[in-house]
């Protein structure tokens, strides 16, 4: 299990601010038998954390109150920057089983590609699954070397996954498949009409001219 420290926090809405500048990221925590609460953890711990961790993967995420055991729920990030200005841990219970979006990591190479100049249509880039916290897989391998020819495919029951892991989807539900390799269409430009410009900028003006300002 990957651990994080996270230190309680009392400062909220647009105080936060100077906190991030000085590399605190807010965060909160919740779960069904655990009462809202806010704390700090270090920013670049916590981007090495999610690398690791991922959002399927139990956090170990030291608190005043003890240390729980956590899921990342939810990163809000920066417009501009595309950094994370904060974050929702949930609080998960040992003993009882949840449920998780797991991301699928495509492997190896498929022979319809290399010798039928095919290409590999991924249709599903994550499975829900479930299990005990402790069991929850980083990812799921996908591999497509069993892609041989313009027919093959991947199915949900083709997939292997952890002991004590299962998965509720359908078995015949396709994770890949194969396909011709098209030739790319490139659209003829057509000349530019300047007398429809010119028609819906005056049309434009005479609205702006008979609106009344707020």
């Amino acid at each position: 299990m990957t651990k994080l420290n996270a230190e309680k926090r009392d400062i909220f809405g647009k105080k936060l601010e100077s906190s991030r500048q000085a590399g605190k990221l807010p965060i909160s925590v919740y779960g069904a038998k655990e009462q809202a609460d806010a704390y700090f953890v270090n920013t670049k711990d916590f981007k090495k954390v999610l690398r690791e961790a991922g959002e399927s993967t139990i956090v170990d995420l030291a608190t005043d109150n003890g240390t729980k055991d956590t899921l990342i729920h939810d990163i809000a990030y920066h417009p501009l920057t595309g950094e994370p200005i904060h974050v929702d841990f949930l609080v998960v219970e040992k003993n009882k089983p949840i449920k998780v979006h797991v991301p699928l990591e495509f492997i190896g190479e498929s022979p319809a590609v290399k010798n039928l100049s095919a290409m590999v249509v991924k249709v599903m880039y994550e499975l829900e699954v479930e299990a005990l916290p402790k069991n929850l897989p980083h990812e799921i391998e996908v591999d497509i070397s069993t892609l041989v020819d313009l027919d093959s495919r991947i199915t949900v029951a083709d997939l292997k996954f952890p002991s004590g892991v299962t998965t509720e989807a359908d078995s015949e539900e396709v994770i890949a498949s194969v396909s011709e390799a098209g030739e790319e269409v490139v659209e003829e430009e057509k000349p530019v009409d300047l007398s429809s410009i010119e028609v819906e900028k005056k049309g434009k003006s005479e609205d702006e001219d008979t609106s009344t300002a707020e």
